[in-house]
């Protein structure tokens, strides 16, 4: 019996399903799951296939910033899905251009590309990096976490995309140490990527000055800074974004999760000044008018609700 046929059959008998045993046949065996069926979610709750209900600390490892089914976030949803999901980057979309603005305007910054999750972010600011600076090296930290793609362009056979981006050399140093970034950076040295705080790690909050003296060290040696707020944006930090604590000015920003409260999306913010050239890079989905219509309106209820504010 396939999946499909055991799902019909489950919903003309009393026996419970076996998500286990069903799951064992038709999905990849990546996850290791708790022995749960969640069916609904409202704000801080959560309930099973069985109606027990459960208070979802999980809250979508780090994304639910309001909550399961925002009533504001399920309105943008419907009437953005009757008006417009998709359509190709051949042409403007309002949703997409006025995020853009809108992420301009919070992070101080220049220009944005949308991504799908934190790891296409990360991809893009890589890839924008090494055309910027010319080099193959990137410095990150010793139990840091960034995502989980391997890097596709390794797998594209045309020359033109895949010369100035492939992977180089890469070094790992120790958090919240500056003498350790210090003798890591190089005249080889093209960017540092960081976490202002370190979540996969277990939350590790650095000291107080430490993500202003690697920026001021990657800024004398002529080293572009990428921030990985994929986990701490859009106010789970304190703030908006939790470089602005440290008052600096990053070279790019990757931002995801938080951001559309369950709705798939990220982007990279570049400095003012940097961009790629048309062509460089794209993708098929990134800045859907749904996905951007979301954040948006997360974004606005994060703010006219002032939960930032609320959270300190």
């Amino acid at each position: 019996m396939n999946g499909r046929s055991e799902i019909k059959s489950q919903k003309h008998n009393s026996k419970p399903m076996d998500y286990a045993k069903l799951e064992e046949s038709v999905y990849s065996q990546v996850f290791n799951r708790l022995p749960v069926c969640i069916e609904r979610g409202e704000g801080a709750y959560v309930w099973d296939s069985n109606g027990k209900k459960y208070l979802d600390f999980f809250a979508g490892i780090a994304v639910l910033s309001l909550g399961h089914c925002h009533p504001k976030v399920t309105k943008t949803i419907v009437g953005q899905a009757g008006k417009l999901v998709h359509t190709s980057n051949w042409v403007y979309t309002k949703p997409q251009l006025e995020l853009a603005e809108k992420l301009q305007e919070l992070s101080g910054m220049g220009k944005v590309f949308f991504t799908n999750s934190g790891s296409e972010s990360v991809e893009c600011a890589i890839k924008l990096s090494r055309k910027i600076s010319g080099k193959k090296e990137v410095i990150s930290f010793a139990q840091g976490f960034h995502g989980r793609s391997l890097g596709a362009l390794s797998l594209t056979y045309t020359e033109k995309y895949r010369k100035p981006f492939m992977l180089g050399d890469k070094k790992f140093v120790e958090y919240n140490n500056v003498d350790a970034i210090q003798e890591a950076v190089t005249k080889e040295t093209g960017a540092v990527i960081i976490e202002p705080i370190q979540g996969e790690a277990g939350v590790i909050i650095p000291d107080a000055g430490y993500l202003k003296a690697v920026r001021d060290l990657t800024a004398d040696k002529g080293v572009l800074l990428i921030v990985d707020e994929v986990q701490t944006a859009f106010g789970r930090s304190g703030s908006m974004f939790a470089f602005q604590k440290e008052k600096i000015s990053p070279d790019i920003v990757c931002v995801a999760k938080g951001m559309g409260s369950g709705f798939p999306i990220g982007a990279t913010i570049f400095a003012q000044g940097l961009d790629f050239e048309k062509g460089e890079h794209g993708g098929t989905f990134p800045g859907s008018p749904l996905a951007c219509a979301v954040a948006k309106t997360v974004i606005d209820v994060i703010e006219e609700e002032y939960l930032i504010e609320n959270s300190l």
